[in-house]
């Protein structure tokens, strides 16, 4: 092996003996030509694989000319600035002059030795050097500095790299980087000087750096990276401005290397200034269809309030969707600032130039890669023609969101054909639509559940839905088909069907199980821009099965019925996000009528409703509130089958129907209630309050949590199945109690699909109630 590359980088010396192949050719001494001779032949001599005409091609040297010690000198410049030779020298030998060159190995393998912390991939993106490349020193020299720098960005300040050749034949050597990596450099302390108005803790909260602590592995925050503290600096005045502070900089960020040499001491010096308020605001807008007074009625800030930079963003974005909606496109609204220091107000003036009325010319669909260009065109607002409206765009793009079947959705504008023609593109990008779904929960009675289903929620990219489930538990066996067809016929109206036979084994619950086998027949339509009206009907057989030892109130709901039901669903929906909300409200009322043939008669009436507020960034508190309330009419009580059974899911810190009325038995001796047979309620009202938060963890991780509570009460039964207490007899308990219960959820969006583990503590509940203290459940996507 001959090492030709061995000085380490913080050697100067070595390192310049490493680029001799850029040395100045006019440090050569010049051969001694004849002046007067012209050449009549040139020679090319030494060269491997490249071409004698590529060589004398270069030459400042032709046949009939006259080699003097210039063209000379500026031939063998030439020659080496073309990277392809180590060596070249010219002579003339009296007419004929000779080029000898040694022509540069070339790369045969990359090699990197060394490198734990990065991977070989990270760092051949960075370097130039590649196999059948031209091997030179000084390009070898830059990928070292390169290797370096990437190493700085992750923290690691005191790497070392050296780079190494092992020739092979044919002019051809192993390029080998032997790297080593040195510890990483993290934060030990981050300091401010100047800050007045907030501590050193707030500040440091309002940075991406991080100070090194044992518990954050898995973030590299509290690596030093200079580009990073660039960007505190931008986030620090950001900061400031944003509570008023107009005048604020940084004066200095600083960072000094410990003695040790393994943290860093980062001090940013800051000048708060002053406090500012808003003074006078103004709009001057040359838009004739637009007044003034409205456009200035749209502005988010008022004169005397706090000074905030984003504030005048947001008046920016309000203007601009307030042209938009009137048609204006391409309106140029520029905010012109000025700061009155001595009574400390900043005066603002937006000013809206007038812009052509904008028509959409093309409509363009981007990036979906399955689903087909109608499903998407077909929740556009917009058609190629209509005018520009920043409203319909931005509906447009809600509702392709409420598909589901989109990572990303965005709605990009540009210039048409001419000034008053845009077009716009839809640019999606898919996400699976396929779902694999597996739950499981784990009771305080040692009861294990699982389910799994299979659906697809846009079938061969048109938009239609298919699930095949099949759920088997301890407590319940299901088979399911379900389609639906959102456009039905072409028209803006969802179809579809269910087939379905379910098994419900309540032995552990209530000593009794139920079979049901039928189908269903769906439409639904919107009825306004937020609301929509669902219609079903149902035709099923129910077969209650009373198992030995049941109770009287289980015994009169056995035998076998058949069951139809109509029923209408009303959904109102004005949320900002259909997928995340962080602002509105839904709501959602169910009604079912069953009677109209088969054997049950009953009213059934369900409406849930959620209001969802932001907190802080990323941070929403929610609130939702479920109730229902079934009667039998025509003389019927209400089967079993179709009470309210709650818990679990639907009640966190009570197991599947482990809340409700109940038929217990009165311990003779301590008078204490054991829990019986659930016989599910009448009514329910059960309302949760949850703030869902970030963990601080790296977004990539995709964990998150949240803070709940749950609340409610079910019971109310029949008397028929009510049996009155008689002492050392089963009797039934249903009193209508309060509930509460409160815990925490932890979402993570792993790589085998969304889990959520459910942490609960029923704090309110009846000595017969079935607690549950945790619950887990997960699915997978394709």
């Amino acid at each position: 092996m001959a090492v030709l590359l061995a000085a380490p980088l913080a050697a100067p010396a070595p390192a310049l003996a490493l680029a001799q192949d850029q040395a100045e050719p006019a440090a050569q001494p010049a051969p001694q030509v004849q002046q007067q001779v012209p050449v009549r032949q040139i020679l090319v001599e030494g060269n491997q694989r490249v071409e004698a005409d590529t060589v004398i091609s270069y030459l400042l040297i032709q046949p009939g000319q006259v080699a003097d010690a210039r063209s000379i000198n500026l031939s063998i410049q030439t020659l080496f600035a073309t990277g392809l030779f180590s060596d070249v020298r010219i002579e003339d030998r009296g007419g004929i002059v000779v080029v000898y060159v040694a022509e540069n190995p070339i790369i045969n393998r990359v090699i990197l030795e060394g490198n734990n912390a990065l991977d070989d991939e990270r760092i051949s993106e960075e370097i130039q050097a590649q196999p059948r490349a031209i091997f030179t020193r000084a390009r070898v020299q830059a990928d070292v500095q390169r290797i370096i720098e990437v190493y700085r960005r992750s923290g690691r300040f005191a790497a070392q790299v050296t780079p190494r050749i092992a020739e092979q034949p044919q002019n051809r050597v192993d390029l080998i980087f032997e790297i080593s990596e040195g510890p990483v450099t993290g934060i030990r302390r981050i300091n401010f000087i100047g800050n007045e108005r907030f501590p050193d803790r707030r500040l440091r909260g309002e940075l991406v750096t991080e100070e090194s602590r044992w518990w954050r592995f898995f973030s590299s925050n509290d690596n030093y990276d200079p580009d990073r503290l660039e960007y505190d600096r931008e986030l620090l005045r950001q900061f400031y401005q944003n509570e008023g502070y107009a005048d604020f900089r940084v004066v200095s960020a600083v960072a000094e290397l410990t003695p040790d040499q393994e943290d860093f001491y980062v001090t940013f010096t800051v000048d708060e200034g002053d406090v500012y308020t808003f003074g006078d605001i103004a709009v001057n807008s040359q838009l004739p269809d637009i007044s003034e007074e409205f456009l200035q009625g749209v502005l988010p800030l008022q004169s005397g309030e706090l000074y905030r930079a984003d504030a005048i963003e947001e008046a920016v974005d309000a203007l601009t969707f307030a042209t938009g909606s009137s048609g204006y496109a391409f309106v140029t609204i520029r905010p012109r600032l000025d700061r009155d220091r001595d009574n400390r107000t900043v005066n603002v003036e937006f000013v809206i130039d007038e812009g052509p009325r904008v028509y959409i010319d093309r409509i363009d669909v981007v990036g979906n890669t399955r689903t087909l260009d109608y499903v998407i065109r077909r929740e556009m607002e917009l058609v190629e023609g209509d005018a520009f409206n920043r409203v319909l765009i931005d509906r447009s793009r809600a509702r392709i969101r409420r598909l589901g079947f989109f990572e990303e959705v965005e709605i990009v504008e540009a210039q048409g054909d001419s000034p008053d023609r845009a077009n716009l593109s839809v640019q999606v990008t898919e996400q699976p639509t396929g779902e694999l779904a597996f739950g499981a929960g784990f009771s305080s009675t040692d009861s294990f559940l699982i389910d799994l289903s299979i659906s697809e929620r846009n079938l061969r990219g048109r938009g239609q839905f298919l699930r095949f489930r099949i759920s088997a538990s301890s407590r319940r066996q299901q088979v399911d088909v379900r389609f639906t067809e959102p456009r039905f016929m072409g028209r803006n109206m969802a179809a579809g069907f269910d087939l379905f036979q379910v098994r419900s084994d309540f032995a552990r619950e209530a000593n009794f199980q139920t079979e049901s086998t039928g189908f269903s027949l769906r439409a639904g339509f919107p009825v306004t821009r937020s609301t929509e009206l669902g219609l079903t009907y149902t035709l099923r057989n129910d077969d209650v099965q009373v198992f030995a030892g049941a109770n009287t109130a289980l015994r009169s709901q056995a035998g076998e019925r058949i069951t139809s039901v109509g029923s209408y669903t009303l959904r109102w929906d004005r949320t900002n996000d259909p997928i995340q909300p962080t602002r509105g409200f839904r709501a959602e009322v169910t009604q079912s009528f069953a009677g109209f043939g088969g054997d049950v008669r009953y009213v059934r009436t369900e409406a849930v409703g959620s209001v969802y507020r932001g907190i802080w960034e990323d941070v929403v508190a929610s609130f939702t509130f479920s109730s229902g309330f079934v009667l039998g009419w025509g003389g019927d009580d209400v089967r079993i089958n179709d009470r309210f059974f709650k818990g679990g899911n639907s009640f966190r810190g009570f197991e599947t129907a482990g809340v409700g009325p109940r038929v217990v038995v009165r311990d003779a001796t301590t008078g204490a209630l054991r829990s019986g047979d659930a016989l599910g309620g009448r009514l329910y009202a059960i309302g949760t309050l949850e703030v869902t938060f970030p963990l601080g963890l790296p977004e990539e991780y995709g964990v998150s949590a949240s803070a709940f509570t749950d609340f409610g009460t079910i019971g109310l039964l029949d008397e028929e199945s009510s049996i009155a207490e008689i002492p050392g007899a089963a009797f039934t308990v249903d009193d209508l109690a309060p509930r509460v219960s409160a815990g925490v959820s932890v979402f993570w969006d792993s790589p085998f699909g969304p889990i959520r583990f459910d942490i609960a503590e029923a704090l309110v509940n009846e000595d017969y109630d079935r607690t549950e203290f945790f619950r887990f459940s997960t699915r997978t996507g394709f």
